[in-house]
């Protein structure tokens, strides 16, 4: 009786520490902060927010650390970053290599979106599987075969552990990941496939290190595997094992889903919109024709159809929190103090639904990227791959398969939805630190 007495009058004593501290914090730095309203000890401002609507709820409010690529912080992202950037231009990204590279693996698409002869399918790990393999084509310096069941289960597990990020338990796990890890839940089974795609990406990197020839490297592993034999000696390298996998995971990752979930996203647009779907199919004929391939150079050319890409990816904005980032030092933004280690959200879909660049931000609209005389033009509110030093930089590949691989399709098939336009729900399925399309089926009818 004694003893639970005791821990209640300590639990009491820490929680009114916690509560003092935080109202000292917050009123030492009154008129310092962005303007918002106060936090609560440990749990901040989660009881204000949505978590089924996230990204208005910090709206409304507004104002991991980690090893890898996408999560880091400071010195370690920026060596990890040049890194990156270097190894994936000397794999073709950005050059004629990619862009066959891409249309090869297209190629393999059309094959077996013939093959459902006009069947209701959903789209999805038709999409995944060729996106997909563009990447591995570089990160592990080979494709996947379509119904190798390894594969399949990568991309289920990617799927599972990205939806999870947008549901209300995702962004409680996100905030409160040191709690929740060992409480039970859905998050752990989003655990499960994080730990899962970490073991595949671990067992590459054994086979290339069983392998490796430091004066040919065959993909991204070996040209990392290389680069930390060259820096053994330097304690505080950041080339080790750890970054490699996790890095090496972030592109497998990001490069597999943001693009497919794109097009899905885009096809169901196009379906409830089937007067732009024609204009896309009219610009492909007069430009491309039946037959050959499109090219990245015909791009110029097609105004119609890269005013819809860019509509597509403004209207459904895929991370519109952006990825979060840390303060690395006392920060000063617009008279307002940024402590140091302050996690900043950019909140890129404020800019992409912003009235004072697209003049109907609610709606789906090519014409917002098209001037008066039918040409494509250019938006600085355009910033769905993030903006400044940070920004996402997987988006020329990104570019180049979205073009490739909508007007690929487009150009042999025609959509057709098992409802009429009118009943269509463009509305996403989540929208929290990632906007998730819904499920849903079509059909690929040859033209």
């Amino acid at each position: 009786m004694l003893a639970s007495g005791l821990l209640l009058a300590a639990l009491l004593s820490c929680l009114t520490i916690m509560v003092l501290m935080s109202v000292w914090r917050q009123r030492k730095l009154s008129g310092k902060m962005p303007p918002g309203p106060p936090a609560l000890p440990f749990i901040g401002n989660y009881l204000q927010l949505n978590t089924e609507q996230m990204y208005s709820s910090l709206m409304k409010v507004s104002p991991g650390r980690g090893m890898g690529l996408v999560f880091s912080d400071g010195e370690r992202a920026k060596q990890l970053r040049h890194f990156t950037i270097s190894t994936l231009r000397d794999f073709g990204v950005g050059k004629r290599g990619m862009e066959e590279r891409i249309q090869e693996e297209a190629g393999f698409l059309l094959e077996a979106l013939r093959g459902t002869r006009g069947a209701f399918i959903d789209p999805t790990f038709f999409l995944s599987r060729t996106v997909s393999n563009v990447i591995s084509s570089i990160v592990f310096g080979d494709r996947f075969d379509y119904e190798d069941r390894e594969f399949l289960s990568l991309l289920r597990m990617m799927q599972g552990s990205f939806q999870f990020t947008a549901t209300s338990t995702g962004q409680l796990y996100e905030m409160f990941s040191s709690v929740m890890k060992h409480l039970p839940g859905p998050q752990q089974q989003a655990f499960k496939e994080l730990q899962g795609l970490e073991a595949f990406i671990a067992k590459k990197v054994e086979q290339n290190q069983r392998t490796l020839d430091p004066n040919s490297p065959r993909d991204f592993i070996d040209s990392f595997l290389i680069r930390m034999q060259e820096e053994q000696k330097h304690p505080h390298t950041e080339f080790h094992l750890k970054n490699l996998v996790l890095t090496t995971l972030g592109l497998f990752f990001a490069g597999t889903l943001t693009v497919s979930m794109t097009l899905r996203h885009g096809f169901l647009l196009l379906m409830k919109h089937p007067d732009v779907e024609a204009k896309v199919h009219e610009e492909i004929d007069q430009v491309v024709g039946k037959n050959r391939q499109p090219k990245f150079e015909d791009r110029a050319k097609m105004p119609y159809t890269e005013a819809v890409i860019h509509e597509i990816q403004r209207f459904r904005d895929m991370i519109p929190m952006g990825v979060a980032r840390r303060v690395t030092k006392d920060t000063k933004f617009r008279n307002f103090l940024l402590p140091k280690g302050t996690e900043v959200f950019p909140m890129l879909g404020s800019v992409l639904r912003d009235p004072k660049f697209f003049s109907n931000p609610g709606d789906f609209n090519p014409q917002h990227f098209l001037d008066e005389e039918g040409q494509f033009k250019k938006s600085d509110a355009f910033v769905p791959f993030s903006i400044g030093k940070r920004y996402c930089l997987g988006e020329g590949l990104a570019r180049m398969e979205l073009f490739f691989l909508l007007t690929t399709i487009m150009q042999n098939f025609r959509f057709k939805s098992s409802q009429s336009p009118k009943d269509i729900d463009v509305s996403p399925k989540h929208v929290g630190f990632a906007t998730i399309p819904r499920n849903y089926t079509m059909s690929f009818l040859p033209r």
